[in-house]
């Protein structure tokens, strides 16, 4: 059985009973030690899952485009470490290609479609979620070519090289999504999810759950500071984010769908499950 020497998050290290990946061998005993290979994901949404089961936990999602590396295939699951955020879990094999890709513009809006040709009548072939990592071959001044065929609304692609000016505003865009534990896309996504697609829109690494985003992110607020605009209010288990001084922007189970409501109601609403609030982190002024 591995033996871990210093206590190491089964998220974000890829080690198993009988595997682990090459950087990690002064870190853990295990039988075996894996280099991996590089994949990216070929369908819009993929469920990253805590075991190799269509029916397990979903832990988090792989967006369309996004590099992992796969350390292990069997009984038609990968198991992976992501490239953006770190996280290690199984996701289907049939939903990944071999090779890394080398993107040239990022998906802008919360949803865009591939159309067969660079028509907004043809047929829609099918769909990208926002912070999709795409290469296009023809920027064109209506449609983009991507590399793999097909043609999106080049006013819904950014550059790689460039980002949203204001996190805030792609969180509103996520305004009445449906809650999907796990989720990261427009089709449903969760508290920490809407936290991670609007700062990495904005070009802000982060961390995938929320004690990871408490623990990274920002500065903490002392008690008497008043809240602006782009604060991140946590709870044990939860994370929001503030539109102005007086209203919480998140995606939660009580409503299960993303909502704006008043702080204070929230606050103590939330303290009857999840307990008061932990912390209150600033990472700068957001435009708005």
């Amino acid at each position: 059985m591995t033996s871990l020497r210093p206590a190491l998050d089964p998220r974000l290290h890829a080690f198993r009973d009988d595997l682990a990946a090459v950087s990690l061998k002064d870190q853990v005993d295990a039988p075996r030690f894996a280099e991996g290979r590089p994949a990216h994901v070929i369908v819009p949404v993929t469920a990253l899952r805590r075991q190799p089961d269509p029916e397990g936990p979903r832990d988090t999602e792989l967006l369309f485009g996004e590099t992992v590396t796969v350390f292990d295939v069997a009984d038609g699951f990968a198991w992976v470490q992501a490239g953006r955020d770190g996280y290690v879990g199984y996701v289907r094999e049939s939903d990944l290609s071999e090779g890394g890709c080398q993107p040239t513009h990022m998906v802008s809006a919360v949803r865009t479609f591939i159309y067969r040709d660079a028509d907004l009548k043809s047929p829609m072939l099918d769909w990208l979620p926002l912070n999709a990592p795409v290469t296009v071959t023809d920027d064109g001044q209506r449609f983009s070519a991507l590399e793999n065929g097909g043609f999106v609304f080049s006013e819904h692609l950014r550059r790689t090289d460039s980002h949203e000016p204001d996190y805030v505003s792609v969180a509103e865009r996520f305004l009445e999504t449906p809650y999907l534990w796990g989720g990261r896309s427009s089709l449903g996504l969760d508290c920490s999810g809407l936290v991670q697609c609007a700062l990495e829109a904005a070009g802000i690494p982060c961390p995938r759950d929320t004690d990871m985003q408490e623990a990274a992110l920002g500065s903490a607020l002392a008690d008497d500071e008043p809240l602006l605009r782009g604060d991140l209010v946590f709870w044990k288990g939860h994370v929001g984010i503030m539109v102005d001084s007086a209203t919480l922007l998140h995606a939660n189970a009580t409503f299960m769908k993303t909502v704006e409501e008043p702080v204070e109601p929230a606050i103590a609403r939330i303290a009857q499950t999840d307990g008061p609030v932990t912390s209150i982190k600033r990472l700068g002024k957001a435009r708005g």
